[in-house]
């Protein structure tokens, strides 16, 4: 095994093999396994995630790797933030190892397959981003048959994608527990995000409302507002506080994501909201 254990204070796996083989002596010992998939550049919401994770295995994987097959052309790929060194250091005495490969490992010449699903795929994010979650249910899986974990963690900020892993690991009967951690917010409600850092001053001003509307919206249609009356207004206010585009504010199914035919709520919902400021495209969602 060649972990690289002189980088950082955490020691490193840059290869599926020596993942495996940390996890395999780990399996000798008789101890459980968690893994938190992230793309870096962690925050606290991250670090939830880490912490969860502790509280349910013996041992916490937390993967750093931007997926190439989940950007469009159009999208944040070369601009995404690396920051590996700093992740490595917050992640100190937090989690056991840290998964770092790069695109050639991941993806190695011939790769070819690709995991798409449907239904739950297809609205919200997958309307706008139409090659998006295929790669992002092509990557967990990847890493989930890489580190074999018992219980994999995800973030509930991104709540279609938490659907449609679910969704996969259901259907593929792939043997791992899978579970949601909350929504870390700042101070003002916004939810935590990587990409929070493009925001200028008065851009991140205006974002701290988009929670707020978003909650406020949610109440009106518990209250018995009709959702396409509830959501017209949310999507009015959110442009008002200066968003410059809306690509959707919408209530669904907590689980399909399907509409809700007769305008209100049957069963559990979620309101979901995709906005951009600025350059930054910022996604958000609760309860209702």
């Amino acid at each position: 095994m060649t972990l690289d254990t002189t980088s950082y204070k955490i020691p490193v796996a840059r290869s599926a093999a020596d993942l495996r083989e940390a996890v395999a002596a780990w399996r000798k010992e008789g101890l459980s396994i968690a893994l938190v998939p992230t793309m870096g550049a962690l925050h606290e919401g991250h670090l939830s995630l880490v912490d969860l994770a502790r509280t349910k295995a013996d041992r916490v994987v937390v993967s750093i790797f931007v997926n190439p097959t989940q950007f469009a052309p159009n999208e944040d790929f070369s601009a995404y933030p690396r920051t590996e060194a700093a992740d490595a250091a917050r992640l100190e005495g937090k989690a056991d190892l840290i998964f770092a490969p790069d695109a050639a490992d991941m993806y190695p010449e011939g790769f070819s397959t690709t995991i798409s699903l449907s239904g739950v795929t297809e609205p919200l994010e997958g309307a706008f981003r139409p090659t998006h979650f295929a790669g992002v249910a092509t990557v967990v899986a990847k890493l989930i048959l890489r580190a074999m974990p018992d219980i994999a963690i995800f973030g509930e900020k991104d709540w279609q994608q938490l659907m449609v892993i679910r969704r996969m690991v259901a259907d593929l009967d792939i043997p791992v527990e899978f579970l949601g951690g909350p929504i870390m917010r700042e101070a003002d409600g916004l939810a935590m995000s990587s990409r929070n850092a493009y925001l200028s001053p008065e851009e991140r001003k205006a974002a701290g409302q988009l929670n707020v509307i978003l909650r406020e919206t949610a109440v009106s249609v518990a209250k018995g507002m009709p959702i396409s009356e509830a959501t017209a207004e949310g999507s009015k206010r959110i442009l008002a506080v200066g968003f410059d585009k809306l690509d959707y504010l919408e209530i669904r199914d907590a689980a399909s994501l399907a509409a809700f035919p007769d305008n209100k709520p049957a069963g559990p919902a979620r309101i979901l909201v995709a906005a951009k400021i600025g350059r930054t495209r910022l996604i958000d969602n609760m309860p209702v």
